[in-house]
């Protein structure tokens, strides 16, 4: 798992629930000072004591060491990254088998490795990213049209794109209902909203979730990046309120090293080797089982 170089924030308090509105919450558990809470109505996660916007914004740097390793093609960071997009790509033929030709934008693009593949599948890619130093990496590496910072600074039409998606991105945004509805404006009639996201109801975050206070470990949430955790029920419930018609919903599983660990991090860390013994094989169970804890969420605009 990555590990940031400390940023200082400001926090804020958030009221109530961006899913249902309500103040009602249940307390989870507390990771790096960050108050992950249950909404007691609908059930969406949420970090109750967030990072205000500068503090957020901070975040996606490389001073932050954010996506540091995406910046270099020989990194093993990479690597992953690419085989991340090349399964990105896979999904995304799961709901458009015929992908030539088809606007694509790809908020939170990060250093463009999917955007690139989509571009050779046909597509005509189009990328925003709040991080400069992965996005520029986008535009001069890949050669992508990549805006830096909020897509909204763009300047795209209305109803431009044949496909939108938000890869890892929407348990990032402090308003992630308002994003959706926003980006609605951008997809053609009948075009597709495809994201992916870690699932806090897979067999994995589940089960490990109930002795996260007894351990004071819990891998799943990671505050301050994630200011949401994000369950199939609720994600599909948000986003067919901002305006989308749901059509399918995919589970694969989180790399095992990131969740996990490897061998070099265990002999640091005993405690990380007795966590992946107890629920590595978990892991690997929800998946086959269809509670994989990485879901993908197709929709289509309504």
């Amino acid at each position: 798992m990555a590990h940031e170089r400390k940023i200082t924030a400001t926090r804020i308090a958030v009221e109530c629930c961006n899913l249902c509105g309500s103040t009602a919450r249940t307390h989870l558990f507390t990771k790096h000072t960050y108050h992950l809470v249950r909404c007691d109505d609908c059930a969406l996660a949420y970090i109750a004591n967030p990072p205000d916007a500068e503090g957020i914004a901070a975040i996606y740097t490389t001073v932050a060491n954010y996506h540091e390793t995406l910046l270099d093609e020989a990194t093993d960071g990479f690597s992953r990254q690419a085989r991340v997009a090349d399964q990105h790509l896979a999904m995304l033929r799961r709901f458009r088998h015929d992908l030539a030709g088809l606007r694509v934008l790809d908020v939170g693009c990060s250093s463009g490795i999917f955007l690139d593949r989509a571009r050779k599948a046909g597509m005509e890619p189009f990328g925003a990213e709040l991080s400069p130093e992965t996005a520029a990496f986008a535009r001069d590496h890949y050669e992508l049209p990549v805006q830096t910072g909020d897509w909204r600074e763009a300047g795209y039409a209305p109803e431009s794109f044949d496909v939108i998606t938000l890869f890892d991105v929407i348990e990032h945004l402090p308003d992630p209902k308002a994003e959706l509805m926003a980006l609605r404006g951008l997809l053609k009639a009948g075009g597709l909203l495809l994201q992916s996201t870690p699932d806090i109801e897979g067999l994995f975050p589940r089960l490990s979730g109930k002795l996260a206070m007894p351990l004071d470990y819990w891998p799943h949430p990671e505050p301050p990046h994630h200011l949401f955790q994000f369950s199939q029920a609720t994600l599909s419930r948000m986003t067919e309120d901002a305006g989308y018609r749901m059509e399918a919903a995919h589970h694969t599983s989180i790399d095992l090293a990131y969740n996990f660990g490897t061998s070099e991090s265990w002999r640091a860390s005993p405690k990380m080797l007795a966590y992946a013994a107890l629920f590595a094989l978990v892991a690997i169970v929800g998946e086959w089982v269809g509670q994989g804890d990485w879901l993908y969420l197709g929709a289509t605009r309504a």
